[in-house]
C-alpha cells in the first residue's frame, strides 16, 4: 500500500544536518544549497516508485542547477531489514545511474524525523532563504515513468527561482521510509 505525503507547513525553516554521502565527502545544508535555493529528495535504493522516477529527477537536477537550485537526495531506510538500501549498495546505484547530486546517507533517521519525511520519492523544495515552499512529488509517475508527465517540481521551484508561488503542491506518493524498531 503505497504511502502519500502530508500537507505541507509552507514557510517552516530547513532543519539542519550534517551527513556523508555516497561521493565519501560530507555534506551539510550550506554546502548543498545553490544561490537560488535547495531541492532534499528522500529516496531509497529498492523502492519501485523510485525507480520509476529517477530518470526525471537527474534531469531535473540538471535543469535545476542552471537556475540556481541545488539538489541532494537522502536516504533513511532501516538497512538492517532493507539490506539493498545500504551504504556500499547506495554507493553502486549513485555510480550506475551517474547520479549529477549528492546521495546521502541519514542512518540514524534523524534528519528524516525532523523533515517530517514519510515515503519515497518524497521531495522537499526550498527557495533562497532556506524556507519551505514545495513538498510533494517529481511527476505523476509511479511504478513506470510517465515519459510526458508535466514536471511538478521543476515548475514549482521554477516559480520559486521567479519569486512565484508554485501552482499546485502535488503529494508525494511512494513507498513508507523504512523505520527502525
Amino acid at each position: 500500500m503505497p504511502t502519500e505525503s502530508p500537507t505541507a507547513e509552507l514557510g517552516a525553516i530547513a532543519p539542519a544536518f550534517t551527513l556523508p554521502a555516497t561521493d565519501g565527502r560530507t555534506y551539510n545544508l550550506d554546502t548543498l544549497r545553490g544561490p537560488k535555493g535547495l531541492v532534499l529528495v528522500y529516496m531509497c535504493n529498492h523502492c519501485p516508485y523510485v525507480k520509476a522516477a529517477l530518470p526525471h529527477l537527474i534531469r531535473d537536477a540538471i535543469d535545476l542547477k542552471e537556475l540556481g537550485v541545488g539538489l541532494a537526495s537522502i536516504n533513511s531506510n532501516d538497512a538492517s531489514i532493507y539490506t539493498d538500501d545500504a551504504f556500499d549498495r547506495m554507493i553502486a546505484v549513485s555510480k550506475e545511474w551517474r547520479m549529477p547530486f549528492p546521495y546521502l546517507h541519514d542512518e540514524t533517521q534523524e534528519v528524516a524525523r525532523a523533515y517530517g519525511a514519510v515515503c519515497t520519492p518524497e521531495c522537499f523544495g526550498f527557495d533562497a532563504e532556506l524556507r519551505l515552499r514545495y513538498r510533494g512529488r517529481i511527476d505523476a509517475s509511479r511504478k513506470e515513468p510517465l515519459p510526458a508527465a508535466r514536471r511538478d517540481l521543476y515548475e514549482a521551484m521554477r516559480a520559486i527561482v521567479e519569486g512565484r508561488e508554485p501552482d499546485e503542491q502535488y503529494p508525494a506518493l511512494g513507498c513508507s521510509i523504512k523505520w527502525k524498531a
